[in-house]
């Protein structure tokens, strides 16, 4: 009976002991800024060509701590993000929403697949692709994505096609 009521002992101490470290990490992957887009891609749908190819993403920093944003970077040159705060700065308190505009060239007719990186503090894994790790192996950061599609038309010209010429071709000439 002895050895019983110290055997549950033991099992009820390294379940106390399992559980505590849970929720110790449960609350150490929330403590920190979680960014949230209203949006992940935005379809442009058929476009003419040199319309107006600037779009939103809104977010919102969900999380207890600032979101810090490092970076943006379209996957090439017709893509530019602009991320910044009109007073120059690129942090956001929590609660705290702001944009990500991204405008695209669309003189370039075709196919739109394009992306944009975000670099930043935010820790929350539904948004983040690839984490940034401190050398101890915790999670300080990482990158999220949002896309752009649609496709841009060329311009419908108003020329009146050419009537072949009529009547008799004179080869003599």
């Amino acid at each position: 009976m002895k050895k019983s009521i110290l055997q549950l002992s033991f099992l009820i101490a390294t379940f106390l002991t399992i559980n505590s470290f849970v929720a110790q990490q449960a609350i150490a992957l929330t403590q920190g800024a979680e960014i949230s887009f209203d949006k992940s891609t935005h379809d442009y749908g058929q476009i003419e060509k040199s319309a107006n190819g600037e779009c939103v993403f809104v977010f919102t920093n969900t999380g207890n701590q600032p979101l810090n944003i490092t970076n943006a970077k379209g996957s090439c040159g017709c893509t530019v993000p602009s991320w910044r705060k009109k007073d120059g700065s690129s942090t956001w308190a929590p609660g705290e929403s702001g944009e990500i505009r991204v405008r695209y060239d669309t003189k370039r007719v075709g196919v739109i697949n394009k992306s944009v990186t975000i670099q930043s503090n935010a820790m929350n894994s539904d948004n983040i692709t690839r984490a940034k790790k401190d050398s101890e192996g915790k999670v300080i950061g990482g990158t999220s994505t949002i896309r752009i599609k649609g496709e841009v038309k060329a311009p419908k010209t108003n020329a009146t096609p050419m009537k072949p010429a009529q009547g008799p071709v004179n080869s003599s000439e």
